[in-house]
């Protein structure tokens, strides 16, 4: 019987580097027959900029990352489970395990990073873990983003910040919150210690 260690695990966390990201960004592009110049313009940055983040030269932020996967029709259910062809259905009976060690993990821009938590295929809800170092942001130049669907979320530890059009709200462990994700949003750690929040995303059907 094999033991999984730390160290094990942390090998794990790096191994879904900024090149593997990047190239699930773009099998999703290509899949949809979109161009860079095309998602370029939907986000609004140049065809190098999205150039750079396939080619894992350029990590995204948590803004940039949402905006991506919503220039692509596409969702964090896709850039998880890296690759849109069809598989299995959603479990309806029996259950799926994972184990700590196997959960996917995406390291953005500042340090920020995304676990996804659902151990099976959920096509139309995520189900994830987000931590954000002291300080860190998930946003370039303090943008608000959008995207679809609505989420649902706690913090289990520290304090998390979101920025709202009008208005600021702080979490503490044990706070929740929900909103529609097509209001403007910005998530954000301003205080010396880490955050961690667990989030459910629903993802519109159709």
């Amino acid at each position: 019987m094999s033991t999984t260690t730390a160290d094990d695990a942390g090998r794990l966390l790096e191994s879904f580097d900024s090149e593997q990201l990047g190239a699930r960004l773009r099998q999703l592009r290509e899949e949809r027959g979109l161009t860079l110049k095309e998602v370029g313009r939907r986000l609004g940055i140049s065809t190098s900029a999205v150039s750079q983040i396939e080619r894992g030269v350029l990590r995204p932020s948590v803004n940039r990352l949402f905006a991506l996967v919503t220039a692509l029709d596409a969702s964090l259910v896709d850039v998880f489970g890296g690759t849109s062809e069809p598989g299995p259905q959603p479990l309806l009976e029996g259950y799926v395990v994972r184990r700590a060690i196997e959960a996917d993990v995406v390291r953005l821009a500042g340090g920020v990073v995304f676990r996804r938590l659902s151990p099976g295929l959920s096509r139309d809800v995520d189900f994830f873990e987000s931590t954000y170092p002291p300080g860190s942001t998930g946003a370039e130049q303090n943008e608000l983003v959008t995207h679809l669907g609505y989420e649902i979320g706690t913090v289990s530890q520290g304090e998390l910040t979101i920025d709202f059009p009008d208005e600021r709200v702080v979490l503490r462990p044990g706070d929740t919150i929900s909103y529609a994700c097509g209001t403007p949003h910005r998530l954000s750690n301003q205080s010396a210690d880490t955050t961690v929040a667990t989030w459910v995303i629903v993802h519109p059907t159709g």
